[in-house]
């Protein structure tokens, strides 16, 4: 008898593992590709038959032994293995079989020995499997047999070409492997500990009529009102034709939020969840408060993202939907997810299984990208492939949404070729009741005459480029005077935010100084905002927070520009901007835009073409998974934490780290502060303000050094004062 895990008294046989992890992996995946995942569990474990495993199995011998890469040793057989097709079927089980622990790898070359990592390296270690190692007792029990799939050569040869061939090929094998290891955890799980619940439940109809209920209640009113819902109401008859990619353009200020999500419940017909993808956390958050308060009720929704604390349950308490969530971040199995962009896509790209468990269920859903303009533009490629592929072979639909839309055309003929896209909204006329405010342009000059300018309003908004000028202004605003900037905690970003808001409620004269993230999902209303040159989608953004509410004839915005200009990436779209400024182009017209991201584009379509997978790979046999995955980010500039201890609720958190040290660590992310690695936590560290607590968080030793206005300053200055 052979044995797959033992748990006590508890047996497990290999042969039910295999069948079950099989079965598994074959529910997890589309209908297309059932036949390959089913191989993939099948043949997964067949290492597991060596004596050597056995013996550390039930023995507790502890000789190392590599039971993954048996299955993948064993379909180099030509008995198993006899066209080109089957090759390319074969190799890429291999990359999934030999890889469904350490994560898949990269193909390597034919010169990688066998010491080597790379899939090709490993396949050489068949030679040492004889003796205790040797795992043909498999055959004795089990009969391998080779998957034959017609779609999955088919969507292959519909290529364009090599590039897209590999890039295809890539995300079927990633998808395949999160098939695999889905099941094998699961099957596992399943055995180990045979009481655990999973699943979370969702009551669409319910959601629907609830949604249906607000958009229904908002009142029409004014003009302005009355424009929102004749274009929710011409989305809503668009959406209505079936799309792989649909287009959702609307101002700010037009219920964009709202009109997404009833467009995602209308295009369910059948699918398994919706899942919102957002780019920051803070949005993330204040978009989860809104769902929860219209239909939380009828659904358990899953927050995926840093900032998310699950409460943990006492110890008499019955099993709590706390610990489903738990568990479904960890592959996605619920019914209506918020995530951001990073959390997406670096999983659809990672090369571990512990983020690659969720892909699989990226299928059968609709997928909504709130503010999709900000994807970063050197990712468009992998980015736009990614939601190709998982529309196009997985049967999701996704919805793009922003107020400033890029114009991806040429992107989408180019990437997505064979896709259908839908623009939503083809009438703009009603876009002109949401030009609330004018732009104008103040050239170059200096903060104080900004900040004297700022002061003739009742209520001013300055946006800035860095927390460091950020700050440098904050110190000359006369009067009532707010801060925001990444430099505070979330908490206490969170209570600025609420005393703003109370002091625009009550029409007090305020300033307020904030970097850009002030410019997505923070709901304020200011007479006028000043916005530092920047990116067109950063001053639009930071614009669409003057005369918001369209409660003023008009609003102004001032786009200024300093001696102290942007750097990198910034610094293209600046200037771009500076340019539309000085052709006289009205800034915030459809036309800018359009016009704006297509200058971008091309002055990037250097980095945006190189960028793939592809790029250095010449063929299935050598895609460099492992390498790919660890190099794809969203945020280039690592950084690391730094816990804020000034209040009773973190000095409970940080004991609570003793014992409970991840549930301890996401509530610690809202009293954090995030410095760059090279950067301001090296200083930090040199001037002995940071103690690490042994559980991979750093706190800060002096609160001197966090100002309660303007949050941490690591390289405070005595000679200023606040």
């Amino acid at each position: 008898m052979y044995y797959a895990h033992v748990d006590g008294n508890k047996k497990q046989t290999l042969t039910d593992h295999l069948i079950n992890t099989a079965k598994l992996a074959s529910e997890n995946s589309v209908e297309a590709f059932k036949e390959i995942a089913y191989a993939a569990g099948f043949m997964h474990d067949i290492g597991k038959y060596a004596e050597a495993f056995q013996d550390r199995l039930l023995k507790g011998d502890q000789k190392r032994f590599e039971h993954s890469v048996c299955g993948a040793i064993e379909l180099e057989s030509t008995e198993l293995v006899k066209t080109n097709n089957d090759r390319c079927i074969a190799r890429l089980l291999q990359y999934c079989i030999a890889g469904h622990h350490s994560g898949l790898p990269d193909g390597g070359n034919d010169t990688d020995t066998y010491e080597s990592g790379s899939l090709k390296g490993r396949l050489k270690r068949k030679k040492n499997y004889v003796g205790r190692c040797d795992y043909n007792a498999y055959k004795n029990e089990i009969a391998l047999s080779f998957p034959q799939c017609d779609e999955f050569i088919n969507a292959l040869t519909e290529s364009h070409d090599n590039k897209e061939f590999i890039e295809k090929y890539a995300f079927f094998t990633r998808y395949i492997f999160s098939c695999l290891t889905d099941a094998d955890f699961i099957d596992t799980e399943s055995f180990c500990r045979p009481d655990i619940k999973r699943g979370l439940t969702a009551d669409f109809k319910a959601i629907s009529e609830s949604v249906e209920q607000k958009l229904n209640g908002l009142s029409k009113d004014t003009p302005l009102k009355k424009a929102r819902g004749r274009l929710q109401e011409q989305a809503f008859r668009n959406g209505d034709i079936s799309s792989e990619i649909n287009i959702l353009s609307m101002p700010t200020g037009s219920g964009k939020t709202l009109c997404s999500l009833k467009l995602a419940l209308n295009k369910l017909n059948g699918k398994k969840r919706i899942i919102y993808v957002i780019p920051y956390t803070s949005i993330i958050e204040q978009t989860a408060e809104s769902f929860e308060s219209i239909f939380g009720k009828y659904a358990d929704i899953l927050q995926h993202h840093s900032n998310f604390s699950y409460e943990t349950k006492d110890d008499n308490e019955q099993e709590s939907t706390a610990d489903k969530l738990k568990r479904a971040a960890e592959n996605w199995d619920a019914p209506f997810i918020i995530t951001t962009s990073v959390q997406f896509f670096q999983s659809l790209y990672h090369y571990k299984s512990s983020s690659l468990r969720k892909l699989h269920n990226y299928a059968d859903s609709v997928i909504i990208f709130d503010e999709v303009h900000m994807l970063p533009v050197e990712l468009l490629r992998p980015c736009l492939r990614g939601i190709g592929h998982i529309t196009k072979y997985l049967n999701s639909e996704v919805i793009f949404l922003s107020a400033t839309m890029p114009d991806y055309s040429e992107l989408f003929n180019k990437y997505l070729p064979d896709v259908k896209v839908c623009e939503l909204i083809t009438d703009k006329t009603d876009y002109s009741f949401f030009r609330k405010c004018s732009y104008s342009y103040m050239g170059e000059t200096d903060i104080d005459s900004v900040v004297e300018k700022a002061d003739e309003y009742n209520s001013s908004l300055i946006v800035v480029n860095s927390k460091k000028i950020a700050r440098e202004v904050y110190c000359i605003i006369p009067g009532q005077k707010y801060h925001l900037s990444a430099n505070m905690t979330p908490e206490h970003r969170s209570r600025v935010i609420a005393k703003i808001r109370a002091a625009l409620k009550n029409e007090e004269k305020i300033t307020v100084v904030s970097t850009s993230l002030i410019e997505a999902g923070v709901d304020l209303d200011f007479e006028a905002v000043f916005r530092q040159l920047a990116g067109l989608d950063s001053i639009l953004q930071s614009g669409g927070r003057c005369n918001r509410d369209g409660r003023r004839e008009n609003g102004d915005v001032f786009i200024f520009e300093t001696a102290d200009k942007p750097q990198g990436d910034m610094k293209r779209r600046a200037s771009i901007v500076q340019s539309l400024l000085r052709e006289g182009m009205d800034i915030s017209s459809e036309a800018a835009i359009v016009e704006y991201y297509n200058r971008l584009f091309r002055f990037s379509s250097g980095k945006i073409e190189e960028n793939s997978i592809a790029e250095n790979a010449k063929s299935f046999e050598d895609i460099p998974f492992a390498e790919y995955g660890r190099d794809f980010k969203f945020i280039k500039n690592e950084t690391v934490g730094i816990v804020i201890n000034n209040c009773e609720e973190t000095e409970q958190l940080l004991e609570k780290l003793r014992y409970d040290s991840r549930s301890a660590k996401r509530s610690l992310q809202k009293y954090t502060v995030s410095l760059r690695l090279n950067g301001e936590f090296t200083e930090a560290v040199s001037k002995g303000l940071v103690e690490d607590t042994g559980n991979g968080v750093f706190v800060l030793t002096d609160n001197a050094y966090y100002n309660e206005n303007t949050g941490l300053d690591i390289s405070m200055s005595n000679d200023i004062i606040f």
